[in-house]
């Protein structure tokens, strides 16, 4: 079993998420009740929706990392689990993610789509 197939079985069994299928039609996806917030693209990667403020927030953090890709101007990040440490900090960053999603007003909008799989600029640190 993979990293990210096993981190995957772990967040699913937490009560704010459930398996769904994916905004652009690849892999699998967690969603809360907000909307889609994760995105397992492949054996590797995987994208997170942690939203813009916490994205912004967490910059300096974030780059600490090598596992995460901060695409600029959106409010997921990937995470590339290549050691137990990563899926550590995947599991850790959807803590924050689902508090950061909790925060945000309705404002009757649909949830963010988009995963950074199909921004088409790559993957770079910023």
């Amino acid at each position: 079993m993979t990293l990210a197939a096993r981190a995957l079985a772990h967040l699913a069994t937490w009560p704010d998420l459930t398996e769904a299928a994916p905004s652009c039609g690849t892999g699998q996806a967690l969603s809360s009740a907000q909307g889609e917030i994760a995105h397992f693209r492949s054996d590797r990667d995987v994208d997170l929706h942690l939203t813009a403020p916490a994205v912004r927030r967490m910059t300096g953090d974030l780059r600490r990392f090598a596992a995460v890709r901060v695409v600029p101007g959106s409010p997921w990040v990937t995470i590339r689990l290549d050691a137990s440490a990563d899926a550590d900090l995947l599991v850790s960053l959807m803590s924050v993610a689902l508090q950061a999603h909790q925060g945000l007003p309705d404002d009757g909008l649909p949830a963010s789509r988009g995963c950074n799989d199909g921004r088409g600029v790559g993957f770079l640190r910023t």
